[in-house]
């Protein structure tokens, strides 16, 4: 049987592991159009605030829109 204390270092490990993994792969994909760089962003968004105990809306908006801004801002760091 798992000690409480084991479960929260289990859950922790996953947490960073999981947005180590979401931050990754936001920089992999940008997006070619203002939509796909908006979907992605507000997916990576979305999973970064769900892994951190944030409101998953409020990081969807916000990762839609520094994704788009990023892009918009850099196009060649994009391609």
């Amino acid at each position: 049987m798992q000690s409480q204390g084991n479960t929260d270092m289990q859950i922790n490990t996953f947490k960073t592991f999981a947005l180590a993994a979401a931050l990754l792969g936001g920089l992999a994909a940008c997006g070619n159009t203002f939509g796909e760089q908006a979907v992605i962003g507000a997916g990576g968004g979305a999973i970064t605030s769900g892994v951190l105990g944030g409101g998953i809306g409020t990081g969807a908006l916000v990762g839609a829109a520094a994704n788009v801004a990023y892009c918009q801002h850099y196009p060649s760091r994009c391609n």
